[in-house]
């Protein structure tokens, strides 16, 4: 999903080389923990558009922030949690949706 008003520029394989596979995925865990409803320790709806701010993303509609929700949930609870949030992170970014696979492996094994 990509907002039409970002200019998005991919830095998530800088930071994946720099921080290596494990480093990164405790940095995208610390984003979802970010944006996470305390209570339900999942991202929301209501969670994302209330920390959104936090990402610069103050401008983003109702309709918008819904997509993003529905696009990752996969298991159709509404919600996302830690491995789903880090599925839409790294769909966010063209160049990793290739190396997805092996360094999750790398992290997993």
């Amino acid at each position: 999903f990509v907002l039409p008003f970002m200019d998005f520029q991919d830095v998530l394989p800088v930071m994946l080389e720099w921080l290596g596979p494990k480093g990164f995925m405790e940095e995208m865990l610390k984003g979802f923990d970010l944006l996470a409803d305390p209570c339900t320790s999942t991202v929301t709806m209501a969670s994302l558009k209330r920390n959104s701010k936090f990402l610069g993303l103050e401008e983003v509609t109702d309709e918008e922030i819904h997509a993003m929700v529905v696009e990752g949930d996969l298991d159709g609870d509404g919600a996302l949690n830690h491995y789903e949030f880090c599925i839409q992170i790294i769909k966010a970014s063209p160049s990793m949706s290739a190396q997805a696979e092996e360094w999750l492996e790398e992290i997993l094994l």
